[in-house]
């Protein structure tokens, strides 16, 4: 007897999601709960589960539709493994073609008419490529065709792509015998892929966009001396760890920081509705992580009533759970203001985009040493540039200044956010 998957529920107001990926075929022996595609939304990933164990049956849709919550996804035959069907459907991915001429994603390039050729190959070759062995393809500049898989039906993975590719060269082969006929000239070995956007890529260009095209945006800029923050890290960070259990990192002392300077200028913590600005008395922090499908912004609730240690344990969580797609999409909703750590990355300076309805955004930059004069004598200094980005129709020039003075003076005298000054 089948039981049929169907697309779960994804969290309020969200009604449907992209199918991003088959991670189990048909046929393919399936655990109880064991996951077996992976959803899309605006958010987030998410990983379905099969109800039961049993074999996995067909597919009803393929990578890259849009479903419905509630729609249903595939079936799965209950009891043990069956083989597979030559006629099982397949998701919706081509294989890589070993010489330049044409697109090579699963965009329809084996629909295409007069690519009989790629279709007789791929008869004859390995079998069809999931997305990451696409990437792993392209990354490493091998040819598929030359890889014998070592998964499932001779499947290939990731690790036979990364194995391949750390294989050295053969040598090339003697020249062949002077051709008959002219032949065209080789166009190398030049390759192309046309993936189709994620869901979160779509939305994360979108809201971009709308940020430009509705805020009018400003950015001014200020460094500041991290001395005093790098010697306290050194001196307290192993104490710090034993008794927290978590890293003492930069980004707490910058979000304590920040939510005292966002308490002195108010308009920073707003944020615009129509013809109305809302002012919140709490400080809800947005930091920017990366995650495997783009940055995504889960947000510290209350992080001016946190202590260091708990707001560095909140985005060490963060993190971790955006790197194994596990963030809710609940912990992304809201925020009043938005701090994007593109130093750890190596950026020198940027003007981060705000992050609508938000009014403003904080952005660090990478720590290094330059020549300051303090007090009449040239020293050298671990310095950092600060960019704040902010949406001028609230937030005036002045206003902008006196917030990033405010966050220079605390991090470059911590003792002031103990004692809140």
């Amino acid at each position: 007897m089948a039981t049929e998957v169907l697309v779960p529920t994804l969290g309020e107001s969200i009604t449907e999601a992209t199918l991003g990926e088959w991670l189990k075929q048909p046929g393919d022996t399936v655990a109880a709960d064991e996951p077996i595609a992976s959803l899309e939304t605006d958010k987030v990933s998410i990983e379905v589960p099969s109800p039961v164990a049993g074999t996995m049956g067909e597919h009803a849709v393929k990578v890259g539709d849009t479903v419905e919550v509630g729609g249903m996804l595939a079936t799965i035959d209950a009891g043990g493994a069956a083989p597979k069907q030559a006629s099982a459907p397949q998701p919706a991915v081509t294989e890589i073609p070993t010489s330049g001429g044409g697109p090579a994603d699963g965009a329809g390039y084996g629909d295409q008419p007069g690519a009989s050729s790629t279709d007789s190959a791929a008869a004859d070759g390995p079998a069809a490529l999931s997305p990451s062995v696409r990437r792993a393809v392209l990354e490493h500049g091998v040819d598929p065709a030359t890889i014998k898989g070592s998964g499932r039906d001779g499947r290939i993975t990731k690790e036979d792509v990364v194995a391949a590719a750390q294989k050295p060269a053969p040598a090339p082969a003697a020249a062949a015998a002077a051709p008959t006929a002219a032949a065209p000239a080789s166009t190398g070995d030049r390759k192309e892929e046309r993936v189709r956007m994620t869901r979160l890529r779509q939305t994360i260009a979108r809201r971009l966009k709308e940020a430009q095209n509705t805020a009018a945006l400003l950015t001014t800029f200020n460094d500041v001396d991290m001395n005093a923050v790098i010697a306290a890290r050194t001196k307290y960070k192993e104490l710090f760890e034993k008794k927290h259990g978590v890293r003492l990192g930069f980004m707490g002392f910058f979000v304590k920081a920040a939510c005292m300077a966002l308490k002195d200028i108010p308009n920073v913590n707003a944020s615009i509705d129509g013809d109305d600005i809302v002012y919140h008395d709490y400080a809800d922090i947005s930091v920017a992580v990366s995650s495997p499908g783009g940055l995504v912004v889960p947000v510290i609730r209350d992080a001016d009533q946190m202590s260091v240690a708990e707001v560095e344990k909140t985005i060490g969580d963060f993190g971790r759970r955006a790197k194994s797609g596990e963030l809710k999409m609940d912990e992304m909703k809201g925020g009043t203001f938005t701090i994007s750590n593109g130093g750890v990355f190596g950026s020198l300076m940027s003007t981060p985009i705000i992050n609508p309805p938000q009014s403003a955004v904080l952005g660090l930059h990478r720590i290094e040493d330059r020549a300051v004069v303090i007090d009449g004598q040239v020293v050298v200094r671990p310095m950092m540039y600060l960019a704040l980005s902010y949406d001028h129709r609230l937030i005036d020039g002045r206003e902008a200044v006196t917030f990033l003075v405010a966050l220079k003076n605390a991090i470059e005298d911590p003792t002031r956010i103990l004692i809140d000054l």
